[in-house]
């Protein structure tokens, strides 16, 4: 689940190879939600709480919550590979990896998370986030089946 559309043409193109390419193993989809239209009437917090309703909005009791993150847990390939095939294992019913606004989320989305991923110490911005993020869930599929496509 991300916030907004993906601006630019290249990331988009990006994001859609790799998507097609997780299809072929797992069933996957990015939600996105409105833009929450930024104005100096609405605060950065109020701005997180207006995204935080909408994300909560389409999670349902049973579905496990990974944010991306700065603070997160950091993994290698392999590890999120691991902890990816735990999941499939694991989790009842739907498994959300969300991507929040350029502000964060709003402590309820917090507070209804169960883990915190972070893909690098670095800050990018939350488009770029998107294709990294379908790219490493690409590349988790792969170690999964021993294909080629990973390098150590």
């Amino acid at each position: 689940m991300v916030v907004g559309k993906t601006s630019s043409v290249n990331l988009r193109s990006g994001i859609e190879e790799y998507s097609r390419r997780v299809n072929r193993y797992i069933p996957f989809d990015i939600a996105e939600l409105p833009d929450v239209k930024t104005s100096r009437k609405l605060s950065e917090q109020k701005q997180k709480e207006a995204e935080g309703e909408m994300m909560l909005s389409r999670i349902q009791p049973g579905d496990y919550v990974v944010l991306l993150d700065e603070h997160g847990r950091e993994m290698t390939s392999r590890e999120f590979s691991q902890n990816l095939e735990r999941k499939a294992q694991t989790v009842p019913k739907q498994l959300f990896f969300i991507v929040g606004g350029p502000y964060g989320f709003s402590p309820e989305v917090y507070a209804r998370s169960n883990e915190k991923l972070s893909l690098s110490k670095m800050t990018f911005p939350h488009e770029m986030v998107r294709l990294f993020f379908v790219e490493q869930l690409y590349r988790a599929m792969t170690i999964q089946r021993n294909e080629p496509y990973h390098h150590d």
